[in-house]
C-alpha cells in the first residue's frame, strides 16, 4: 500500500482552491513549505548525487587513470536504465517519499569500492558498489525529478529547480575544496588521497536520514493553497503499458536526442580533466566548475519565473542561448583535444598554456547544469497530469541513464577517452537541435502551461 494520505479537503474546497489566482497568498508552516522542500530535497541530491558528482568532478572518480571507473559508471547507468522505467511501481507500493528514501541508499557503497581500489587496489568492489548505486539511483533520480516538478507553485518552479540543482553541484564544490585542501601541493598526475574517499562514504551514508525530513504531498501546503496531488493508485501492469506508452508519444521522442546530448557530456568532460590535468588542477576545476554552475543555473531559474515574458519567448529564447553555446563550446574541444592526443600533456596550473584548455572544462560543466534544468522546465510541460509526471520523469532520467552508460562505457576505451567521445558528443548535438524544436515551439502556443492546466483540472 502506498504511504500516501488521502487528501481531506472537500471537492467544493479542491474546486475552489484551484480556480484561484496563482498569485494571491495563503498563510503556510515553514516546514510545509515548499521552499523547505526544496532545501531538503537538495540536501538528499547533496549528499547522494552531488557528492557521487564530487567524487567524478576530480577526473576518474579521483582515481589515477579513468578507464575502470567509466566501466563501473557504464554499469551504473545501464541499471539505472532498468529501475527508472519501474520507478512509477515503486512509487504505487511505498510513495513518493519512501521510494527518494531508499534511492539514497545506493550511493555510500559506489564510494566504499571506490575507496577499497584507491588504497588496497580491489577492483571487484568498485563495480559491485556501481551495480548497487545503479539498482538505487534510478528511483532516486525518478522520484526527486517528480517531487521538484510538482511541488513548487507554477510561478516558483524555476526557482524552486534552481535552489534543487544548486545542492548537487553544491556537493561538487564541497567535494572539489576538500580535495583541494589535501592536494594543494600535487602538481602531477597520479590518484587523489584516499582520505577524501572517507569524508565521502560518511556524507553519502546521510542520505536516507536526511530523506526522513521530506514531506509527503498531502503534507505540503502552497502559497497559492493547491494541495499537490503526487500518488500511483494503478495496477503495475497498467503503469508499465502507460510508460511505455508515453515513451513513445511523438513529442517524448522528438526530445531523447536532446536528453543524450546533454547528458553525455559528463563522463567526457570528466575523463577530458583526468586525462590532460594534474590532481590539484582536477580539484580546482571541481570547485570553480560548481561555483560557476551554480550561479548559472538560479540566473536560467529566475529567468524562467519571469512572468513579464511569455511562456513561449522564455522557452524559446532559453533553448537558444543553451545551445548555442554548447554548439560553441563543441567547436572549441573539437580542436582542443584534436591537440592533446599529439602532444599528450599533463597540464598543472603553474604551466603555459593551462587556461585555455581548463576554461573548456569550466564552460562544459556550466553547459551541463543549463541544460538540465532546461530539460525538467520542458518535460514539465509534457505531462497531463500527476500521474504522468511520474512516468516521464522516470522516462526522462532511464533516457539519461542510458545516454551515460554508453558515453561512459565508450570512455572506458582509450581513443575514445581521448578524443573519439567529443566529436561524438558535437554530432549528437547537432542532431538535437531540429527534432528538440519542434517541441520548444509548441511550448505556451499549442502545449499551453501544462503545470497550470494539471492543477486546475480539479474544476
Amino acid at each position: 500500500m502506498s504511504s500516501e494520505k488521502p487528501d481531506v479537503r472537500s471537492s467544493d474546497e479542491e474546486i475552489g482552491a484551484s480556480s484561484l489566482p496563482s498569485t494571491q497568498k495563503y498563510p503556510v508552516k515553514w516546514y510545509r513549505s515548499t521552499i523547505y522542500n526544496a532545501l531538503i530535497l537538495g540536501l538528499c541530491n547533496f549528499l547522494a548525487p552531488g557528492i557521487w558528482g564530487a567524487m567524478n568532478s576530480v577526473g576518474g572518480g579521483g582515481l589515477e587513470k579513468p578507464y575502470l571507473v567509466n566501466a563501473a559508471n557504464a554499469l551504473t547507468f545501464s541499471l539505472m536504465v532498468l529501475s527508472c522505467f519501474f520507478g512509477s511501481v515503486v512509487v504505487r507500493y511505498i510513495g513518493i517519499k519512501w521510494t527518494l528514501i531508499v534511492g539514497t541508499m545506493g550511493y555510500a557503497p559506489y564510494a566504499a569500492g571506490l575507496y577499497t581500489n584507491n588504497r588496497y587496489g580491489t577492483e571487484w568492489f568498485v563495480l559491485f558498489g556501481a551495480a548497487l548505486c545503479g539498482l538505487a539511483a534510478g528511483i532516486f533520480w525518478m522520484a526527486e525529478a517528480a517531487i521538484a516538478i510538482s511541488y513548487p507553485e507554477p510561478q516558483n518552479q524555476g526557482r524552486f529547480l534552481g535552489l534543487w540543482l544548486s545542492f548537487r553541484v553544491g556537493g561538487q564544490i564541497v567535494g572539489g575544496a576538500i580535495n583541494l585542501g589535501i592536494n594543494a601541493n600535487r602538481d602531477t598526475a597520479g590518484s587523489v588521497s584516499y582520505a577524501v574517499l572517507i569524508v565521502f562514504i560518511a556524507l553519502q551514508a546521510l542520505g536516507p536520514f536526511a530523506g526522513l525530513l521530506v514531506n509527503n504531498p498531502s503534507q505540503v501546503q502552497r502559497t497559492d493553497g493547491i494541495p499537490v496531488k503526487l500518488r500511483i493508485a494503478n495496477s503495475p501492469f497498467y503503469e508499465i503499458k502507460a510508460t511505455t506508452k508515453l515513451f513513445f508519444k511523438r513529442n517524448f521522442l522528438l526530445i531523447v536526442p536532446l536528453i543524450c546530448q546533454a547528458v553525455f557530456t559528463e563522463s567526457v568532460m570528466f575523463t577530458y580533466l583526468s586525462l590532460w590535468f594534474s590532481v590539484r588542477a582536477r580539484a580546482l576545476g571541481s570547485f570553480l566548475g560548481g561555483i560557476i554552475a551554480l550561479i548559472l543555473g538560479n540566473i536560467l531559474g529566475a529567468y524562467l519565473d519571469t512572468k513579464r515574458i511569455s511562456l513561449e519567448t522564455r522557452t524559446r529564447s532559453a533553448f537558444a542561448g543553451i545551445l548555442t553555446l554548447q554548439g560553441a563550446w563543441w567547436i572549441w574541444g573539437t580542436i582542443i583535444v584534436t591537440e592533446f592526443r599529439k602532444t599528450q600533456p599533463s597540464y598543472d596550473w603553474a604551466d603555459a598554456g593551462f587556461g585555455r584548455g581548463f576554461a573548456l572544462y569550466l564552460f562544459w560543466v556550466a553547459g551541463f547544469q543549463l541544460n538540465y534544468m532546461f530539460l525538467y522546465f520542458l518535460v514539465g510541460n509534457l505531462a497531463d497530469d500527476e500521474e504522468e509526471v511520474v512516468r516521464i520523469c522516470g522516462l526522462l532520467r532511464g533516457t539519461e541513464s542510458a545516454a551515460q552508460a554508453v558515453s561512459y562505457g565508450l570512455n572506458s576505451v582509450t581513443i575514445m577517452a581521448s578524443v573519439g567521445s567529443v566529436y561524438l558528443n558535437f554530432g549528437l548535438w547537432a542532431i538535437a537541435l531540429f527534432p528538440a524544436w519542434l517541441v520548444v515551439k509548441q511550448v505556451g502556443v499549442t502545449l499551453g502551461d501544462k503545470k497550470i492546466e494539471r492543477e486546475t483540472r480539479f474544476e
